[in-house]
């Protein structure tokens, strides 16, 4: 279910990621679809930073997952993953995957379609597109699964 639809100009990417967790009251599991480079990290950055993170947000490509702190909230804690070098879901099971995604902390998902069998019952998913007439500013599109 499409839950909502934006669009995020770089020099607005705070104000894009707090509609997206406003967008989504109560969930923890966010996953985020787009071609490589088109700012999967930069707005999971922006999403950290609305929740509380002060944290050096980056992208966990060769180590699979980052986890950085949030102050405040029964939330204290965000997974970043990034699975697009993963070759079989054997890596996903042995770093443990269901003890961080169930853990009822945040956990944000980039490439989820290479582990789309594993994905909890409902998440968040947000597809980022380039829009052609404007480098710096993309689409989101925010669905509820």
């Amino acid at each position: 279910m499409e839950i909502g639809i934006t669009q995020a100009h770089l020099n607005s990417l705070d104000a894009a990621a707090q509609f997206i967790i406003d967008a989504s009251p109560n969930q923890s599991f966010y996953t985020f679809l787009g071609s490589m480079g088109v700012g999967k990290t930069t707005l999971i950055k922006a999403m950290a930073k609305q929740l509380g993170s002060q944290d050096n947000v980056t992208s966990p490509t060769f180590s699979l997952v980052n986890e950085y702190a949030v102050e405040g909230g029964e939330r204290n804690t965000i997974y970043h993953f990034d699975f697009y070098r993963i070759k079989s879901l054997e890596e996903v099971y042995d770093i443990g995957y269901e003890e961080y995604f169930y853990s009822k902390q945040f956990c944000f998902i980039e490439w989820p379609d290479k582990i789309k069998r594993l994905l909890p019952e409902n998440y968040i998913e947000i597809r980022i597109s380039r829009i052609a007439s404007d480098e710096n500013t993309r689409e989101l599109t925010i669905f509820k699964h």
